[in-house]
């Protein structure tokens, strides 16, 4: 069901690799990008967060900042800091962390298996953030960014994978937070037609990336409405890396609520009591599922639900839980995509940064979570739904700048 296609990447020479990478655009701040743009004139973020070299303050919605971004992607091409491959391929991209290796295809994927539910989501988009990605899209005529797919895990594809494995890795680089990773170009055209053959009966699952999944979408249908009776243009293809399931680690998405709602301490935790057991225990992550830790004034307390589990595949989710027995009906956050009042921590920060946003004073309370799993992901998915926002956070996380599609 899943169609792939190989494409005529832009990619770094192998000695300047390591300079260009960089974190997706989404995962720090302008001001962020901006302390790594002014060392490093090779930054992808040159091109992904581009407002990084314009005027502290500037709109990093303006069209002037996606221009930029066009400006320095036609430098990067001219110098030969992106080079163009000669022929159609596809590409096998291997990231270790802490010795664990996941390895995915990268490939395009066609934006009618995203707007047709092959590819299918967990999560909602903004529409703020949909049409950031559309005009940066637009401006630079690319794809600069990876969506992170996955299939389910069979045994089918084992042999075809250990195969191009074999293949020299044409780059090899450990990038500054000690993630390491391994590029190898598929070019032989046999072995291209066995990865688009063996997907062809599968349902791809978005990971993360969203949002640039949804942009690549609408911007290939625009490119259809300005030349009709065109015949697979590439940006009909969006793309992506398709990792197997059961090699993905899920990290927990952790809360931070900066107020109590206008309670004590003690009548908030008398008004959890009475949905969870709430003990102090030190212990600062939750050690299974369907229990949850609490920073509270400089005390870790344990909870655990007194009432029956929900069995629907979102409701039964522990941020569900926490969403629909806590933080809406004691905390007031009904909607916490919205709301100023919360904050989502990824779990690769650890619970030392939980203690010092309560700590500080900044926050009241925060909740270390126990990860969504791969497996509860599928199931909401092939449900048709979506889970609450900030369920999951996946590591190690895909480099920008690798390698671009242009369409």
């Amino acid at each position: 069901m899943a169609a792939i296609k190989e494409f005529k990447g832009y990619r770094p020479p192998v000695e300047l690799v390591a300079k260009i990478a960089e974190l997706p655009y989404d995962v720090l701040d302008s001001e962020e990008a901006r302390v790594i743009t002014d060392k490093n004139p090779l930054s992808f973020f040159h091109v992904s967060k581009p407002e990084a070299d314009l005027p502290v303050g500037t709109d990093p919605y303006s069209p002037a900042v996606y221009a930029k971004g066009r400006e320095n992607l036609d430098r990067f091409i001219s110098e030969g800091t992106l080079v163009q491959d000669k022929m159609g391929m596809l590409y096998l991209y291997t990231l270790v962390m802490n010795g664990r290796a996941q390895t995915g295809l990268l490939a395009g994927v066609s934006i009618d298996d995203y707007l047709n539910n092959v590819v299918k989501k967990h999560e909602y988009t903004r529409e703020d953030k949909e049409l950031d990605r559309v005009r940066h899209m637009e401006a630079i005529s690319s794809h600069a960014g990876l969506v992170f797919l996955f299939y389910k895990e069979d045994g089918s594809k084992k042999d075809l994978f250990s195969k191009a494995m074999e293949l020299p890795a044409t780059y090899d680089f450990t990038a500054a937070d000690g993630i390491r990773h391994i590029f190898r170009v598929i070019d032989d055209p046999a072995m291209i037609e066995s990865f688009k053959t063996s997907f062809a009966k599968d349902i791809l699952y978005i990971a993360d990336g969203h949002h640039r999944a949804a942009s690549a979408a609408r911007v290939g249908l625009a490119k259809r409405e300005q030349t009709p009776g065109a015949k697979d243009l590439e940006s009909d293809w969006f793309m992506s890396v398709i990792f197997p399931h059961d090699q993905l680690m899920i990290m927990p998405y952790n809360r931070a609520v900066r107020d109590l709602n206008g309670r004590s301490k003690g009548s908030f935790i008398a008004e959890i009591s009475k949905k969870f057991s709430v003990e102090r225990n030190p212990i600062k992550t939750p050690a299974s599922v369907h229990s949850f830790s609490m920073y509270l004034d400089k005390e870790w307390y344990l909870l655990k639900p007194l009432f029956s589990l929900p069995n629907d595949p979102v409701s039964v989710l522990d941020v569900s839980i926490m969403q629909n027995e806590i933080l809406a009906p004691v905390l007031g956050i009904d909607n916490p995509r919205t709301s100023k009042r919360i904050s989502f921590i990824g779990g690769i920060r650890g619970t030392s940064e939980l203690e010092k946003l309560v700590d500080s004073g900044e926050y009241a309370v925060a909740f270390s979570m126990y990860p969504t799993s791969i497996i509860e992901l599928i199931d909401v998915s092939d449900s048709g739904n979506v889970m609450p926002p900030k369920s999951t956070w996946f590591e190690p996380k895909l480099r920008d700048g690798i390698v671009i599609h242009m369409i």
